[in-house]
C-alpha cells in the first residue's frame, strides 16, 4: 500500500514516515504544497495524510484540487488548528478524517488502517480468493483457514495481486504499491517474491499466472472454489 505524506514539519514528517514503514506501508513524501497537487495529478496512492499549513499551497487547497480532478483516494487530514471551522472546512472539502496535533502515533496508525481498509475494499477489511483469504487490516493471510506464513513483501505482493483480481499486474505496478521514491528495487526483486509467493500457494490450487511481456494475473482455483 502506498502512502503519500504532505508535511512541512521535517522531525513529525519523518516520523511519521518511519513509523509507517515500520508497519510495512510504501511511503513517499514533499513538504510542498505545490509540488503534492503535482504529484497527485499524476501519481496514484493508497491513502494521503495532508497538512494544512503549506507553503506554496495550503493543503485545503491541494485537497480541492484533488477532488476537483475527481480522485476519490482517502485523505487523512492533520493540522495545528483545532478550530471547529478549519475542521469543517476539511470535511467538506472532502477529507475523510481529520487529526489534530499533536496526536499519539497508535492512534494515527489506526485511522490509517481504517481508511486504507474503507478506500480499497468497499470497508471490508477481509478478501477471499478461493481458499485464500487476506486480512487487510491485520496485514495476515489464511489458505484453506490455515495462517499463511509470509514476509512484509510477499504479503504486500499478494495483496496487490488480490486487489487487483482478474486483471495482469507489472512489476512496475509492484515496485510502486511496495516501495517508496528512495528505496532500491532490484531488477529481480520482484520476480524472487512472487516465486516464492507461487510455491506458498500452489497446495490450495489458487496459482499466479506470468503473462510474457505483461506481468501476473492471479487466477482462481481451476475447480471455481
Amino acid at each position: 500500500m502506498r502512502i503519500f505524506i504532505v508535511e512541512d514539519d521535517p522531525v513529525l514528517a519523518d516520523g511519521l514516515a518511519r513509523s509507517l514503514r515500520a508497519a510495512d506501508y510504501a511511503v513517499d513524501g514533499t513538504a510542498d504544497g505545490g509540488e503534492a497537487d503535482h504529484v497527485l495529478a499524476s501519481q496514484n496512492f493508497d491513502l494521503v495524510i495532508l497538512d494544512v499549513g503549506l507553503p506554496k499551497l495550503d493543503g485545503f487547497e491541494v485537497l480541492r484540487r484533488l477532488r476537483r480532478r475527481g480522485s476519490r483516494v482517502p485523505v487523512l487530514v492533520l493540522t495545528a488548528h483545532d478550530a471547529l471551522g478549519d475542521r469543517v472546512r476539511g470535511l467538506d472539502l472532502g477529507a475523510d478524517d481529520y487529526l489534530t496535533k499533536p496526536f499519539d502515533l497508535p492512534e494515527l496508525e489506526a485511522r490509517v488502517r481504517a481508511l486504507i481498509r474503507r478506500g480499497q475494499s468497499g470497508g471490508s477489511s477481509l478478501i477471499t480468493h478461493g481458499a485464500l483469504t487476506l486480512d487487510i487490516a491485520g496485514r495476515r493471510a489464511t489458505l484453506a483457514g490455515e495462517p499463511l506464513e509470509l514476509s512484509a513483501r510477499e504479503l504486500g505482493v499478494l495483496e496487490v495481486l488480490m486487489l487487483r483480481s482478474g486483471r495482469v499486474v507489472n512489476k512496475e505496478q509492484l515496485a510502486e504499491e511496495l516501495y517508496g521514491w528512495d528505496e532500491e528495487v532490484g531488477p529481480n526483486a520482484i520476480e524472487v517474491y512472487v516465486h516464492r509467493l507461487r510455491r506458498k500457494l500452489e497446495p490450495s490450487g489458487v496459482s499466479i499466472r506470468t503473462i510474457r511481456g505483461l506481468g501476473y494475473l492471479l487466477e482462481r482455483p481451476s475447480n471455481g472454489g
